[in-house]
């Protein structure tokens, strides 16, 4: 059955409940292509469930869409915070959920678009956010412990804590790492522990672009990466750090602080890097892992690699929709 069918399908069928539509699937899978169609089918207007397309100025680094791809469809939560701002998932709910009214008291249904699972269950399922004020001293550790050892070091420090809620996030998922082990050793409490027996509050269509064929999939992450090089993603990071601090917490999630990293070494060949490069031939995450300075191709290639990573991490989500 293709996707109008079971759209029409879904519009006639009586329900006690409001209709939605979400539409999912990983990185590069043409979301944006079928959010579209959807909206111009049945008249109805889209909500970002993205979270960095909420930020100004992110547009390379998120494959933001653009106003000529957006065919006068009305679109929420893109461009609504600077990229200094924290933006909490309980922020995110509380303004989505004002634009979901919004757009139900227009007689239309509203289409959820991206690929942010965290963002998608905050709004179709009942259950609670944790509302724990952040710990500033244990957050800047963390953050200096990310910058200095990399995310994934961080990462392992939930995963010693909290195993069942890390195999939710990726490494590069920084932020919510961090607040991942704000929250457990602030209460003693998974953030899984917050969470309600997840019931749907809506009559939800999920629809999705993506065919399950992974080869494929990471395919097109690696040539939509090279286009995003290529459309100048290394220039977009240059000028964001001309009036953003790279302390700032998206400079150090992915993509962009692969792309930092380049441009602070760009000029700083180490002696240590000569010598290895001239006796061994090393792995890309060889380098990586000694600190050793990557040219370009390289860090295009590590963005690739973390790409095809974070879209694993968004599979795993996402195969719960199936049912």
């Amino acid at each position: 059955m293709n996707y109008k069918e079971k759209l029409n399908k879904f519009l006639k069928k009586d329900s006690d409940l409001q209709k939605i539509i979400v539409i999912y699937g990983p990185t590069a899978s043409w979301k944006t292509g079928l959010s579209i169609e959807v909206a111009k089918e049945i008249n109805s207007e889209i909500i970002s469930t993205d979270s960095r397309q909420i930020f100004n100025y992110l547009n390379i680094w998120t494959w933001k869409i653009t106003e000529d791809e957006k065919e006068w469809i009305l679109h929420y939560m893109i461009d609504i915070i600077e990229p200094n701002q924290e933006y909490s998932v309980w922020e995110f709910k509380k303004t989505a959920e004002v634009n979901i009214d919004k757009i139900y008291s227009k007689w239309k249904v509203p289409i959820l678009c991206w690929g942010t699972g965290l963002y998608i269950d905050s709004l179709i399922y009942d259950f609670n956010i944790p509302k724990i004020p952040a710990d500033e001293k244990l957050r800047r550790k963390l953050e200096d412990d990310a910058e200095e050892y990399w995310n994934k070091y961080v990462w392992n420090k939930l995963n010693e804590i909290d195993p069942k809620y890390a195999a939710e996030l990726h490494y590069n998922n920084i932020r919510y790492v961090i607040r991942a082990i704000e929250v457990k050793m602030l209460t003693w409490k998974s953030k899984m522990d917050f969470r309600e027996e997840k019931k749907l509050k809506y009559d939800v269509l999920f629809l999705t672009p993506y065919e399950w064929d992974r080869e494929y999939l990471y395919k097109r992450i690696d040539k939509r990466v090279g286009m995003m090089f290529d459309d100048g993603l290394v220039n977009e990071v240059k000028n964001l750090l001309k009036t953003y601090n790279k302390e700032d917490f998206w400079m150090k999630t992915i993509w962009y602080k692969e792309v930092i990293d380049y441009l602070e070494n760009i000029n700083n060949i180490d002696d240590k890097e000569v010598v290895w490069v001239k006796w061994k031939k090393l792995s890309l995450w060889e380098k990586v892992k000694l600190g050793l300075n990557l040219n370009l191709g390289e860090t295009l290639e590590l963005v690739q690699k973390n790409n095809r990573n974070y879209a694993k991490t968004q599979l795993t989500w996402f195969r719960k929709y199936e049912n």
